[in-house]
């Protein structure tokens, strides 16, 4: 697992696929609004049934996920002022957490795959996005 930091902020973090271990593990740490980890357990292994509770939560920014499920694709990182502060390629089976800064993908393959998950709810693009 890679953490990519930039002046103080979480940018990115990097799961690869070779980077899983086995049992339950949280990719993200505690304080972001986007909470990822994975799970990697044997047959028969049972988790409890249980519902989530209504519990108020502040969050003032959108933080999301990508998850490559067939093909490739690059990433573009920028700093809060929109500065480049550089690039990676997710290969199928790897995620990326995006937490502050900005970022931007290109799509390598035909017919890649992408699972994106990001804290909600969605309101509309111009209020939650400032494209550039």
């Amino acid at each position: 697992m890679q953490k990519i930091e930039h002046d103080g902020y979480l940018v990115a973090v990097i799961y690869r696929d070779s980077d899983w271990i086995e049992g339950l593990n949280f990719v993200t740490p505690n304080n972001l609004f986007v909470q990822v980890g994975s799970w990697w357990y044997k047959a028969g292994k049972k988790l409890a049934s249980h519902i989530h509770n209504d519990f108020e939560r502040v969050a003032s920014r959108t933080q999301e996920m990508t998850y490559v499920k067939k093909g490739s694709m690059k990433v573009l990182l920028y700093d809060e002022q929109r500065n480049s502060i550089g690039d990676f390629i997710l290969y199928e089976g790897d995620l990326a957490v995006f937490a502050y800064g900005g970022h931007g993908y290109e799509i390598l393959e035909d017919d890649t795959k992408i699972i994106e998950a990001k804290n909600g709810p969605f309101i509309d693009v111009d209020t939650d996005k400032t494209k550039f």
